[in-house]
């Protein structure tokens, strides 16, 4: 067996997956938020991969106050120092009690520790989890392993792809 790239243990995220483990994830969060009928203030998406997930939530927990909070951690495939780019409404976030925090993934848990630190009584939510950034999140669907690099949908393109087994 040949060593394989970073990349190449791929999982492949599909729109129609993106959306089942979306709603799956709204199932674990609904009556969990700290209000009355465990209702959630707000969502707030973790730019850019956790807006397709966040606008979801939103749609299924009926959670009309939608921000985003923009942080940069990568370069293409390249992780590196995560900074905030666009913090959302200072007002709304306060120490971040009743606000329900989401992303993609959790990778190295970089990006949601930036983002905890900021607003420690939120509650993070991501899609996938890897094992390192797994601590950093509250709750999550399905747990990848940490050499796996996910594909999103909003990533990819349609095109031929060569059989496992070569030419």
């Amino acid at each position: 067996m040949t060593d394989r790239l970073p990349h190449e243990k791929g999982f492949h995220v599909s729109w129609d997956q993106i959306h089942r483990d979306s709603r799956a994830l709204a199932w674990r969060l609904d009556h969990q938020g700290p209000g009355e009928g465990g209702v959630w203030t707000a969502v707030v998406a973790i730019t850019r991969g956790g807006m397709a997930p966040a606008m979801i939530l939103a749609r299924e927990l009926d959670i009309r106050v939608v921000d985003t909070i923009s942080v940069k951690s990568y370069d293409h495939q390249t992780q590196a120092e995560a900074h905030v780019l666009k913090a959302p409404d200072a007002a709304m976030m306060g120490d971040g009690t009743g606000i329900l925090v989401v992303d993609d993934l959790v990778d190295s848990g970089k990006t949601l520790e930036l983002v905890r630190s900021l607003y420690p009584k939120a509650h993070f939510a991501t899609v996938y989890a890897k094992p390192k950034g797994r601590p950093m999140v509250d709750t999550y669907v399905t747990e990848v392993s940490q050499d796996t690099w996910i594909f999103f949908p909003w990533d990819m393109a349609l095109q031929y792809v060569e059989p496992y087994r070569g030419r």
